[in-house]
């Protein structure tokens, strides 16, 4: 996976662009390729994992986009609570 920062995102939209640490240029973000509960968490430089895919036009969209935490861990990768 990918990580970079996002440069903005507009919810209403639905969609804005991140900007990978290693990489060429910006990626597009639709808002399909984002899940719904972390689409309030992509605000400008807000870090995030994500895969990149050229589509056939030559376009570079990033896909499975999750939020990072502080630290550079992945939100999923987050250890439970006892009991929960």
């Amino acid at each position: 996976m990918a990580a970079g920062t996002i440069l903005w995102f507009d919810a209403l939209r639905g969609y804005g662009f991140v900007r990978p640490f290693h990489g060429p240029r910006d990626a597009f973000i639709h808002a399909s390729a984002v899940e719904p509960a972390a689409i309030d968490q992509l605000v400008p430089g807000a870090e995030v994992e994500f895969e990149l895919v050229q589509t056939g036009d030559g376009r570079v969209v990033a896909r499975r986009i999750v939020p990072r935490r502080p630290g550079g861990r992945r939100q999923s990768d987050q250890p439970r609570q006892p009991g929960g």
